[in-house]
């Protein structure tokens, strides 16, 4: 079936102008992908970070440490491992953050609650944890330590944001 000239006209038309608006409107959200990172972003100075709402701490004391791995599993979690840490005073509930990385790629994210502040993760007489802890993509510590596979977090580009649920012995 053949549209009338007149209509064809109209039909084109308003495609054009939707194009338009749809370009207009598209563009601020793209834009915000890669604009300037929030204030309080911590680690060293980059065009890409990533925001952590850090979920589910039972109490506001203390502070929320963050650290970024690379991508290499001898170095997760071992003593100087971390390429930074970065502590965040806690809020009960969630507490966000934001992190440079040093470019888009994969990493992974350990957070605890440093809840009296000493700036270490407490254990007791057996090595466990007493304070909350979590990892990025919230893999199951049922067994111990999670595989630093299942930790692994790709940050294609700038403003993701990732949640992070914390477990408390």
């Amino acid at each position: 079936m053949t549209l009338p000239r007149r209509l064809r006209a109209t039909v084109r038309a308003l495609a054009t102008a939707s194009a338009v608006a749809f370009a207009t409107l598209a563009a601020p959200a793209a834009m915000a992908d890669t604009a300037t990172p929030p204030a309080g972003c911590f680690g060293p100075r980059s065009d890409t970070w990533i925001n952590v709402s850090v979920e589910g701490l039972r109490n506001g004391n203390g502070l929320v440490a963050i650290s970024l791995y690379a991508d290499n599993a001898s170095k997760f979690l071992v003593k100087k491992g971390s390429m930074y840490t970065g502590r965040f005073d806690a809020t009960a509930g969630t507490t966000h953050a934001c992190m440079f990385v040093p470019r888009p790629g994969v990493y992974a994210l350990a957070v605890y609650h440093d809840e009296n502040a000493s700036r270490k993760l407490d254990r007791n007489g057996l090595g466990l944890p007493t304070e909350g802890f979590g990892f990025s993509n919230n893999p199951s510590t049922l067994a111990g330590i999670p595989a630093f596979r299942s930790v692994r977090l790709n940050i294609s580009r700038a403003n993701l944001t990732t949640r992070i649920r914390l477990r408390y012995p």
